[in-house]
């Protein structure tokens, strides 16, 4: 009788020691299936690939660090050249010479100049903007155009094709072979570059995103490979033993 109760009591400390751990692995399942499903995708998002390449002709700075002869750029990049050098920014469809003494920032699908000029050609309609004048081809066929913004002067040329020019005046086209000047009125805008080129050779910029970092991503990968060998260990666990294993019960 005595047996019989112990056998009893056991089983059901075995079967809700079993119910325990079959909630607690499935549990640990699923937040590891949370963690993989946030970490690798932000991961990827963060290995973002390079917009395009710049090669330079003398010193450049790439958001105030010395670039070699050639480097990828990625969006948002700021580029400043030295009144002895040049740099060209060679992308899918489009390429950006800088000039001398330049200060640009490349943002993709358009430059943003600072202080300087570009010469821009392109197939893909790759706009330049300076403070608040924004100039792009007036069609994705190729065009070739020159943007000089110096003491808030803004000198456009449109060199082949025609081009379309926006500003706090309005929208207006420059024709293939004509020259326009225009205003760079934004106060805000020019207090800002001001800011910009007093900074742009001394700032250091943060080397990628904080999920590309290595101190987020290897301990990351350690706490999920850590809590997967611990689900493999758990699940290989030899299961309790039978009550009465050491005073057979007959």
């Amino acid at each position: 009788m005595t047996c019989n109760r112990l056998r009893e009591y056991h089983k059901r400390n075995s079967d809700m020691s079993a119910l325990s751990k079959l909630m607690a692995h499935s549990v640990l399942r699923s937040a590891l299936c949370c963690l993989l499903a946030v970490a690798f995708p932000l991961q990827l998002l963060a290995g973002e690939t390079p917009s395009a390449m710049l090669y330079t002709s003398g010193p450049a700075w790439v958001n105030g660090n010395t670039v070699p002869k050639s480097v990828a750029m990625f969006s948002g990049d700021l580029l400043q050249t030295r009144p002895d050098s040049t740099a060209s920014i060679q992308s899918n469809g489009s390429s950006v010479m800088v000039m001398a003494d330049s200060l640009v920032k490349f943002e993709g699908p358009a430059v943003e100049i600072e202080h300087g000029g570009v010469r821009v050609t392109t197939s893909r309609g790759m706009a330049a903007r300076a403070g608040d004048v924004t100039v792009k081809p007036a069609s994705l066929s190729w065009t070739e155009f020159q943007v000089v913004d110096v003491n808030g002067q803004v000198q456009i040329a449109a060199n082949k094709g025609d081009l379309t020019v926006q500003d706090d005046q309005g929208t207006t086209t420059v024709t293939q072979g004509q020259t326009t000047t225009r205003d760079d009125t934004s106060e805000n805008e020019k207090k800002k570059k001001k800011r910009r080129r007093a900074g742009a050779g001394a700032t250091t910029a943060a080397k990628g995103g904080i999920m590309s970092s290595p101190w987020v991503v290897y301990p990351a990968a350690g706490a999920i490979g850590g809590v997967a060998i611990w689900l493999w260990l758990v699940d290989n666990e030899e299961p309790v033993s039978p009550s009465c294993r050491t005073n057979p019960c007959n």
